[in-house]
This record gives structure tokens, C-alpha cells and sequence, in this order.
């Protein structure tokens, strides 16, 4: 058995109680943090609660070399943990299908993730979210300014009144996490600074912060540690604009 299981969104406490029943009674343990990662903890703190030894593989060690966890689920019951929800990333699709075809069985144990947690942090209602994006780090896509694919994503959404999740990219080979003082400012120069965005900072933390303004505002504001998301609204109903009002602080002038 291979059992996929979500650690939620910032530290060892966050998983469900269903995958911490099923983590600590796996007999090898795998995990990646390359797609993301649980800020409020450590691979050693996360060992020390969950009584576990975890093997954290890289990106080539999941997507390359899967056989030490192919042969550990076919061999007893492994467990392979992701932060946030599991299965988000096809890299975690293309395990589990590679788990299938060598006749092993797959389960999967969900948990909160980044999406669902931004709808309910900002009171942005989760059906009227379009098409997501991510934002990557200007040297990381070799050219200035905003991917096309990331202007159209937002302008389409925008035409259809539809919300816009923007991921920030994370570097986590080289702990480099963008934030959403520079998407805001990436975005204000190369696109729109009059346009609301909203900023969800540390989501499924004892203190995330959730705030509303211009790009040009939210430029030239500190959200402190990562994890952040950028929000990019479409039309707001008017429960939705009372709502980025009064936990978030937007201008009236923008809702």
C-alpha cells in the first residue's frame, strides 16, 4: 500500500487526524518539499511528534528514481507526504499512477490546501474563482517583466468577473520564496497598479494575515514571513465586498 497524505498548510499539527493515524503506522515514510513546504516546522520536528524517520526526496528522486518508494509500499505499507493537499501536483498523480501499473495499492488522505484556505481567510466565494497562475521570479522564466500566459490568465478571469489565485513561486532548493510585496510590485510595473489585489500571508498559521488594496498599495507593504498567495478579484457580490471590507481592509473606493 502507498497511502498519499496531506500535511496541511504550516506545521506538524496541521494534518488531519485520519493521515496522522495513517503516517504513524507506516512502516517507511517518504516526503517532498520542493513543491511546497510546511513554514512552521521542520522535516526534525515533524519526525519527534509523528514518531517517525521520514525520507525526503528530491525532485529526481520522486520523479526519476521512484523505486525505494515503489518497493517500500509493495513490500509494506509506505506513506508519502506532501504539504497541504495531496495530489495537487502531477508529480504526485504521475507516483501514484506508476504505483498502479507495478499492482499497488493507492489510497489518499487529504488535507486543507492553499486554495481552499484563501477563499475562506478573504470571504471570496470558492466558486467564483477562474483559472489560478503562478508568478515566478523574473530570472527563473529568463525574460523581464510577466509571462504572457500570466497577464492572459488574469485579464481572461478578469472579463469573465472571475477571481484570480495567483501561486508565488517557491525556490526550495534555494529556501527562496516569493513574496507578496514583490508579486504586487512585479505586477504594478508590468501590468495594472490600480487593480485590487488581496494578500493572504501564512495561511493555516495561529496568525495569517489578510489584506486588500491597490498593486501600487500593497507594493509598498511588509507581510512578513512566507508562505504568501496574491488574489487578483473579479465582480464581488456585495456579501464578498463587506467581506474584504472588514477583514481586510479594502479601500471602499476599490470595492
Amino acid at each position: 500500500m502507498l497511502t498519499f497524505i496531506g500535511l496541511g498548510l504550516y506545521d506538524e499539527h496541521s494534518i488531519t487526524v485520519a493521515g496522522q493515524a495513517a503516517l504513524r503506522d507506516a512502516d517507511a515514510v517518504f516526503a517532498e518539499f520542493y513543491t511546497s513546504r510546511l513554514v512552521g516546522t521542520s522535516v526534525d520536528d515533524l519526525e519527534s511528534y509523528h514518531d517517525v524517520t521520514i525520507e525526503v526526496r528530491d525532485r529526481a528522486g520522486v520523479e526519476r528514481e521512484p523505486d525505494p518508494i515503489l518497493a517500500a509500499a509493495r513490500e509494506g505499507d509506505a506513506a508519502f507526504l506532501t504539504a497541504g493537499d495531496t495530489m495537487i501536483s502531477t508529480t504526485h498523480v504521475d507516483l501514484r499512477l506508476r504505483a498502479h501499473e507495478r499492482g499497488i495499492e493507492t489510497r489518499v488522505i487529504h488535507a486543507p490546501t492553499a486554495e481552499t484556505a484563501a477563499s475562506s481567510l478573504t470571504g471570496l466565494q470558492n466558486y467564483r474563482f477562474g483559472k489560478a497562475t503562478t508568478l515566478p521570479f523574473p530570472w527563473a522564466h529568463g525574460a523581464d517583466g510577466v509571462p504572457g500566459s500570466v497577464i492572459d490568465t488574469l485579464e481572461d478571469n478578469l472579463d469573465r468577473g472571475l477571481h484570480t489565485l495567483v501561486y508565488l513561486d517557491i525556490k526550495a532548493a534555494k529556501e527562496e520564496y516569493m513574496n507578496a510585496t514583490t508579486a504586487a510590485d512585479i505586477l504594478r510595473q508590468h501590468w495594472n497598479e490600480d487593480v485590487l489585489g488581496v494578500v493572504v500571508a501564512r495561511a493555516g498559521s495561529p496568525d495569517p494575515v489578510v489584506r486588500a488594496d491597490s498593486l501600487l498599495g500593497l507594493a509598498n507593504e511588509d507581510f512578513g514571513d512566507p508562505l504568501h498567495l496574491l488574489i487578483v478579484p473579479g465582480d464581488l457580490h456585495h456579501v464578498e465586498a463587506e467581506a474584504l471590507r472588514t477583514l481586510a481592509g479594502a479601500p471602499d473606493a476599490l470595492l
